[in-house]
């Protein structure tokens, strides 16, 4: 059966739902919408809004399993009566995690995968893997074993290798949650060309919309499996400022602290039109240009982890990964840690684990060199660690099992779960989580392992920024317990508003460490959109809600 529909339609649901087996409510229902060709299609929403679940029913080897109601239709055909091999040669997909992607050991061994699975032959195969190794920037690790590759180089891979297949639509399920700031915004450029250049449809989801909703051709905002907006990007925080959506809160700086100061007409939507916007509201010279920002004091107490000129490689002669890493952190304080990818930042927590043992240098837990700890010792109220994938930790068929297995105190059970928001995930399946429900339900089953030193590698991964304020409140708390928490992050913004301390990572070491807003306001680009947006302006605005409060002070002294 094929529909006689506008033939530039790539993708068409019409009164699309889906359910879990295991679920009562539906995780999508009557979606509908079309896409058209070599259109950019941006949809967004909370975690847990059904983004990922509708993206994975674009392509049926991907669908999960459930009650479905509705057909999807691809170039006209129901996508069910697509062959599998026409399905993967045409829509290419980049998930989540990185690793549940990858299939083979070698770097060009991913890149030919998906070419040899099609019959390609090999010439062309050479010349397309060639190709997409020059564009993507990756022929310096073309050899390398895919498993010393970092998080983000193994999403700009997955991207080369479905490229490789010339896809007509490219699906991207938030694949810049592992890309540090610099990189996830040449990431985007990429698939923009991608775009633009090829004609290729594009479908994304992100909770960082940045860099992403002010090139979009259309923004569709999802909520509790619909769809509440189906508009031009500019229009789109119009219509959630006159709905009353907390979801616009998660649009991009300029836009909120436009509507956060009650502004009429068309909103900003880049950082450069929030520049021009904010030029326009203070004509005048600012009465108040800065905000209070204290300095970094110098630590007089015992720190509760040291780490002293940390070497450390992964092979006898591979390059050292870490060279002379120092670092020192205080009892009940969050420390965050950024940098590129593939500067070692990972490494460095699973050598304070020591899981990867250093060659040279010293690591002290809790006054203790770290190679002192016996069996599980370390681990037993001690340190726990998020990793960067959480569903490295799940090992049972349910979240509420994943959490028993921990502890039989239901009572603290409850206590965790009602603090990390997953009552109506406790029947799910661990693998049917989001990325976001995946990270929080990680984040429960670590704390009920009591650790007074919390170890976070990418926390803020596929959270929404309504979740991100619940889990700074849930760092605060603990941290103000004692609990010291150290955090690796590409996440800027969380960064600069809720850590005590911040570290740049660079060249195997860290580099500088300073306050928050002392460091990201002398930063040129690895800083906040608010910063790139205000500086000219003020001198130490790092977040949105630092731009509003000083726009406020300088109204009220206008007035």
């Amino acid at each position: 059966m094929v529909i006689k529909e506008n033939n530039l339609e790539q993708f068409k649901t019409d009164g699309f739902s889906f359910r879990y087996p295991t679920m009562t409510k539906p995780s999508l229902e009557d979606i509908s919408f079309s896409v058209k060709k070599g259109e950019y299609l941006l949809i967004c929403g909370s975690s847990g809004s059904g983004k990922t679940t509708l993206l994975r029913h674009l392509k049926s080897c991907l669908a999960p399993k459930g009650a479905k109601k509705g057909v999807i239709y691809f170039n006209g055909k129901p996508l069910d009566e697509v062959f599998e091999r026409e399905q993967a040669s045409k829509i290419g997909f980049v998930m989540q995690s990185p690793d549940d992607q990858i299939v083979t050991d070698k770097v060009w061994h991913e890149l030919a995968f998906g070419l040899e699975s099609l019959g390609c032959d090999k010439r062309s195969m050479r010349g397309r893997v060639a190709e997409m190794a020059c564009y993507f920037g990756i022929q310096d690790w073309f050899h390398r074993n895919v498993a010393e590759l970092s998080g983000g180089q193994k999403q700009l891979l997955n991207l080369a290798s479905v490229m490789a297949m010339r896809p007509e639509v490219l699906i991207l399920d938030e694949p810049t949650s592992q890309l540090d700031p610099i990189a996830a915004s040449d990431f985007l450029n990429t698939v923009r060309r991608i775009n633009r250049e090829l004609g290729t449809t594009v479908i994304i989801t992100e909770h960082r919309l940045e860099d992403i909703l002010p090139h979009a051709d259309r923004v569709i905002v999802m909520e509790r499996g619909r769809i509440i907006s189906d508009s031009m990007p500019r229009t789109t925080g119009k219509v959630l400022y006159e709905q009353g959506s907390p979801m616009l809160y998660a649009m991009p700086t300029s836009m909120r602290v436009f509507y956060d100061l009650d502004c009429k007409g068309d909103a900003p939507l880049t950082v450069r039109e929030g520049r021009e916007w904010l030029e326009g509201e203070n004509k005048k010279e600012p009465i108040q240009r800065s905000i209070e920002s204290p300095k970094m004091e110098e630590y007089t107490d015992d720190p509760v982890l040291s780490l002293k000129e940390v070497w450390f490689r992964y092979q006898k002669k591979s390059p050292d990964v870490l060279r002379g890493v120092s670092l020192d952190v205080k009892k009940g304080t969050l420390h965050a840690i950024v940098g590129g990818n593939g500067a070692g930042k990972s490494t460095t927590l699973k050598a304070i684990c020591n899981i990867c043992r250093p060659y040279r240098g010293s690591i002290r837990v809790f006054g203790k060199d770290v190679r002192k700890y016996k069996g599980k010792e370390l681990f037993s109220g001690c340190i726990s660690m998020l990793p960067q994938d959480p569903k490295s930790l799940f090992v049972k068929g349910s979240v509420l099992r994943e959490l028993s297995e921990m502890t039989g105190d239901k009572a603290e059970i409850e206590r965790v779960t009602g603090l990390c928001r997953i009552e109506e995930l406790l029947d799910k399946h661990p693998y049917d989580l989001s990325g976001g429900e995946s990270q929080r339900v990680a984040l429960a089953k670590i704390l009920l392992t009591k650790p007074k030193l919390l170890l976070l590698d990418e926390p803020t991964k596929g959270m929404d920024s309504f979740f991100k304020r619940s889990f700074a409140a849930i760092i605060k708390e603990l941290t103000q317990s004692g609990v010291s928490c150290v955090m690796v992050s590409h996440d800027i913004e969380f960064c600069a508003e809720y850590a005590d301390r911040v570290s740049m990572f660079f060249d195997g070491g860290i580099v500088t460490t300073d306050t928050p807003r002392s460091f990201f306001s002398q930063n040129s680009f690895y800083t906040t959109a608010a910063n790139r947006m205000s500086r000219h302006i003020f001198t130490n605005a790092v977040t949105a809600e630092d731009i509003v409060k000083l726009c406020r002070i300088n109204r009220e002294a206008d007035l």
